[in-house]
């Protein structure tokens, strides 16, 4: 069951890197373009964010066996659609399938995890794996993208969810089964109420604004369908704050966000991730169109990132977060990642990879120290009661924020000119469009991220000496028990 719990995670996390690699040949088979590849990332990450605390809640709700079984069940079978896709629609349709199955997979994959061993040195050991697959992740799935893309083809980047997943079914099923009925075990249902309505709203409402981004892009701001998706996403969004309110049991309750620095916490995360996933995606892409890359040479070339944020967030956990306060060391990783993220603005079309090389190290120094802190502060003085949709609510704000920041780059992207399908051996000219579109997004990426460091700079409360040292001397297991979070977005 271990083993069936760390393939998941290892699957879930691969998935959101491995699509990256193969977006210009997708864009290239089926015509799409830059604004329309941006849907296959956030079509995922939607789902994902979306339903995350629904799906927590459905494991604590009727049993963590069945909502991991399916929730894997329907990543595999979305997987394997999505490898199947001669169109936009079924290509969207099943990566938001896929982000509906991860979101509800993914918390009973950890809750069960934690079920397995008393806590202790064995428990300790199984999130120090868990960790590190988390962290290995992306290194994992932007290599695999490459070398599925280039020895085979994109459709490979989905096909190859489905024998590992169908294992990992078959894993779960026998070794869960076992517990069947065992009080408090992965298969024992819970009570209480499931706040569907409200996990709808956040993310149609979400779905909305973001797809008000990208017509925008497409159509102008002054668009009926544009100013419609708005007008939509923000008065569902009114009505989920109002039901959230009152519902009984809220999937994202609101009196998380009455603390002033776990607040500024979840918006400080949220624009960092927000201006960091639109450079991943327009990087990749980069490599591709501009230096003529193979999608195998441009995985390689992605290997800095991970390596550098997992070194630089392990020294901030276990090193760097005894001396400093959380505020302190969120400042200066933000402040690092708005450099780096300014310093891609200087790309042109002859611009060496060694020349993007220091960019990338000071970005990534940067999301490696920041998000450590940023995780802990949106843990900090939570209830005992909430401390599952607190966690939840972490990795909402970083799948939701790097939709919406995606689309915000994107629309930015295409007001450089007409956004053409961009591809391999694409025109001088149509590679200058490129270029000259991905350096605004640059810029409004770094304005996203130097947002984050305004708002720890200024909101986030200086510790007084007790509350630094209270801090500074968060135990070791919390760190590790989110660490996971914090890597992700290598």
């Amino acid at each position: 069951m271990l083993t069936a719990v760390l393939v998941t995670q290892l699957m879930l996390v691969l998935d959101a890197a491995i699509v990256n690699i193969a977006l210009p040949d997708i864009g290239s088979e089926l015509h799409m373009s830059s604004t329309s590849l941006s849907w296959i990332v956030n079509a995922y990450t939607l789902a994902f964010g979306g339903l995350l605390l629904l799906g927590a809640r459905a494991g604590d709700l009727v049993g963590r066996r069945v909502t991991f079984l399916a929730g894997m069940a329907v990543f595999v079978a979305a997987s394997f659609a999505g490898g199947l896709s001669q169109g936009e629609a079924l290509l969207l349709a099943s990566r938001a399938l896929q982000g509906a199955g991860a979101a509800f997979a993914a918390p009973s994959a950890l809750a069960i995890l934690m079920s397995l061993y008393k806590p202790g040195a064995e428990q300790t050991r199984a999130i120090g794996w868990y960790t590190v697959v988390s962290a290995s992740g992306a290194a994992t799935g932007l290599l695999a993208g490459g070398i599925l893309t280039s020895v085979a083809s994109w459709r490979w980047v989905f096909f190859v969810n489905v024998p590992i997943g169908v294992a990992v079914l078959v894993a779960g099923f026998r070794a869960l089964s076992r517990e069947k009925g065992a009080p408090g075990s992965a298969s024992a249902p819970g009570r209480g109420s499931v706040d569907v309505t409200g996990a709808l709203l956040v993310t149609v409402g979400m779905t909305s604004v973001v797809y008000g981004f990208i017509r925008a892009a497409s159509d102008g701001w002054t668009d009926g369908g544009t100013l419609a998706a708005f007008g939509l996403g923000l008065v569902l969004l009114a009505i989920f704050v109002a039901v959230e309110l009152r519902a009984a049991a809220p999937v994202m309750p609101l009196r998380l966000f009455a603390d002033r620095d776990r607040a500024t916490a979840y918006l400080a995360r949220l624009m960092l991730v927000a201006g960091s996933l639109g450079s991943f995606f327009f990087m990749s892409q980069y490599m591709q169109i501009v230096l003529g890359w193979t999608p195998w040479q441009s995985g390689v070339a992605f290997l800095p990132f991970p390596v550098t944020i997992f070194i630089s967030s392990q020294l901030v956990a276990r090193v760097i977060s005894n001396h400093y306060s959380t505020k302190a060391i969120a400042a200066v990783g933000t402040l690092l990642s708005t450099i780096g993220m300014l310093m891609l603005t200087t790309l042109t079309e002859h611009t060496s990879y060694l020349q993007m090389l220091p960019a990338f190290v000071v970005f990534a120094l940067g999301n490696g120290i920041a998000f450590v802190p940023l995780t802990t502060a949106g843990l900090s003085r939570v209830e005992p009661s909430d401390t599952s949709v607190a966690s939840g609510l972490v990795n909402v704000t970083q799948q939701l924020g790097g939709a919406l920041g995606l689309a915000v780059l994107v629309t930015v992207f295409a007001t450089a000119g007409k956004d053409p399908a961009v591809a391999p051996g694409a025109s001088q000219h149509a590679i200058h469009t490129f270029v000259t579109g991905a350096d605004r997004g640059f810029q409004v990426g770094g304005v996203m991220l130097f947002i984050a460091f305004a708002l720890v700079m200024l909101v986030m409360r200086r510790p007084s000496k007790d509350a630094a040292s209270r801090d500074t001397a968060a135990p070791v297991e919390q760190l590790r028990d989110t660490e996971e979070i914090a890597l992700e977005v290598g």
